[in-house]
């Protein structure tokens, strides 16, 4: 009986639980951002990405039938984490002056960045992470102007829910926290019509974690709070000053850059509606400038609307 309650248990749990599959992504010690999203996101469409990014059909819904759904119908079951599923294979033309509107991007899958040492030899690999976060993750409501460069569209990010808070815990249990972001995406085409294989990508700003109202442990902060661990003077004076200290001491707001590519698979012309796969690769939190960052890489679902 026992045995049969922790099973329904789990069951319930892992239905909340964004699928996690192993990253097999690696990186050299001298590669970007740039190269490593590239790299990965063409692997990803090549494979048609491997994990398991695909909404699962019990609660694939439509934008349609998620309108038509009441507050409490939604409240508590997950939908408001969800991006909507399109239907179809259409090709879409942005016409001079359309939009995407009401995009939302849904993280499946998480890794991060870590040094592995083998046989005496280090190197860098991504290793899978599971999310700390409850459903707060994706990115909802973001928008932007469609442009034609070379005869590509240009995608222009504008405004939005186009940030999150978000932690994952490695293997090992170190928790790293970062910020899930858009923010002043410009991604760039490789066609003029929005068709299934259609790929768009670039680079977005991340911002700093936390901002200059947070205080430490000790009460320091960026814009307010001490200039100094109050509790630790000996450490911060004398002709070597707070040298020991200094990174903790003085808080900065590190913004820095991310990269994203996208592919769409699923194209309703008569909704104006596209849906997809993305890769993001991106640096997690500093501690405002106290600890170097580590890399995040990202995979999910979007969908969006041209208006």
């Amino acid at each position: 009986m026992k045995l049969a309650v922790a099973a329904i248990l789990l069951g319930s749990a892992a239905a909340f639980t964004p699928a996690q599959q192993a990253a097999r992504t690696s990186t050299e010690l001298n590669m970007n951002l740039k190269e490593i999203a590239s790299n990965v996101g063409k692997a990803a469409a090549v494979a048609g990405l491997g994990l398991a990014v695909a909404a699962s059909p019990a609660q694939a819904l439509t934008k349609s039938q998620i309108n038509e759904l009441s507050y409490l119908q939604v409240k508590g079951t997950g939908l408001a984490n969800r991006c909507a599923e399109v239907v179809g294979e259409d090709s879409i033309t942005p016409k001079s002056g359309a939009k995407l509107v009401d995009m939302c991007i849904e993280p499946k899958a998480w890794a991060v960045e870590e040094e592995i040492g083998k046989a005496g030899k280090t190197e860098k690999k991504f290793v899978n992470a599971k999310v700390m976060t409850r459903q707060t993750y994706t990115l909802e409501g973001i928008e932007g102007v469609l442009s034609n460069e070379g005869g590509s569209i240009v995608f222009s990010e504008k405004e939005g829910i186009d940030y999150a808070a978000t932690t994952v815990q490695m293997p090992g249990g170190e928790r790293v926290p970062f910020l899930f972001t858009v923010k002043d995406l410009v991604a760039k085409g490789n066609a003029g019509a929005f068709k299934p294989g259609f790929q768009m990508g670039g680079d977005f700003n991340t911002p700093s974690y936390r901002t200059g109202l947070f205080l430490d442990p000790k009460g320091r902060g960026g814009t307010t709070g001490y200039d100094m661990a109050v509790a630790l003077p000996g450490l911060q004076s004398g002709e070597e000053g707070d040298d020991e200290l200094f990174k903790e001491n003085n808080k900065t707001f590190d913004v820095t850059q991310g990269r994203i590519e996208m592919e769409v698979n699923k194209v309703n012309a008569d909704e104006s509606e596209i849906g997809g796969v993305f890769v993001a690769t991106q640096l997690g939190d500093t501690d405002m400038g106290s600890k170097v960052p580590k890399k995040i890489l990202t995979k999910g679902i979007f969908y969006a609307k041209v208006e």
